[in-house]
């Protein structure tokens, strides 16, 4: 009789750790729950037509009132820069562009999807780094894009009244490129304050009131009113889309304008401030 052979007891093979994930790995993911969603590129679409648009019609609307202007509105066409960033148009970015970053953060608290972010990565500041990334590289490409643009079609058409100015115009460039930074600067604000806030409603009504109703309760006529509105994005905006400033004498009441630097240091601070305290704040709150 054949002794059985014992059966060979397989050797267990070590566990395969999983390899570190990398920030780039989150930037790549975030990057997809962006695009995979309808809304994104409806919004950036509609906003885009929306600015375009407001552009056309401010030029249009000098190009037809020009024959009535004086001789020396006529030869300085003080209007041009303007037509070019109409403050209809970049309102409407402004207003989109901070609900959309709002929704970015809120959406996956809303559907729940968070708990199964911080569980692939427990590292909550690096997914909020990640969404800012995200968010700021868009939200730029668009804003160049929609300024380029709402730049050339305006020029166009105020240059068959021999109105229109290029970029070696004095203030044209840095109207340019401060109505490009708008968006992922208002984009940016919203994403902090949708991870504060964590409502998508109430995030979006809050980003709304920040970047458009709050400069509204401070006057320019008191100093610490006027240092209060200057430092707003919408009022620095406006100074940097400038190509002149209103002096004293041209006014009844006092004014106290934003200089150049105050408004470049309202545009860093406002996104840098509500990123930083939402990366400090997601650390120590619960899902």
């Amino acid at each position: 009789m054949t002794p059985k052979t014992p059966m060979a007891v397989p050797v267990g093979r070590p566990a395969v750790t999983p390899p570190p994930v990398r920030f780039a790995d989150l930037v790549a993911a975030e990057w997809i729950k962006i695009r995979s969603l309808r809304s994104t590129s409806w919004t950036l679409a509609l906003v885009t037509l929306v600015v375009i648009g407001a552009a056309v019609a401010a030029a249009m609307a000098d190009y037809n009132n020009f024959p009535g202007y004086s001789p020396e509105t006529q030869r300085e066409h003080p209007f041009s820069l303007h037509d070019a960033f109409p403050a209809a148009g970049y309102m409407s970015l402004m207003l989109a562009a901070g609900c959309v970053g709002a929704v970015t953060a809120t959406g996956e608290y809303g559907s729940g999807l968070i708990r199964t972010t911080t569980v692939a990565v427990p590292a909550r500041g690096a997914v909020v780094a990640a969404k800012a990334v995200v968010t700021a590289a868009l939200w730029t490409v668009v804003g160049l894009s929609v300024a380029a643009c709402s730049f050339a079609v305006s020029q166009t058409i105020l240059s068959g009244r021999d109105a229109g100015i290029t970029l070696g115009h004095p203030g044209a460039v840095r109207a340019l490129v401060a109505s490009a930074l708008l968006a992922p600067v208002c984009a940016l604000l919203g994403l902090g304050l949708g991870f504060l806030i964590r409502h998508s409603a109430t995030a979006m009504v809050t980003t709304t009131f920040t970047l458009l109703m709050l400069p509204m309760f401070f006057s320019t006529e008191k100093r610490w009113s006027a240092e209060v509105r200057n430092m707003m994005v919408d009022s620095a905006w406006q100074r940097l889309t400038m190509d002149w400033v209103p002096s004293q004498a041209d006014s009844l009441i006092p004014l106290h304008t934003a200089t150049l630097t105050q408004s470049w240091v309202a545009y860093a601070l406002w996104p840098t401030a509500a990123v930083a305290l939402a990366l400090v704040l997601v650390r120590r709150r619960d899902v």
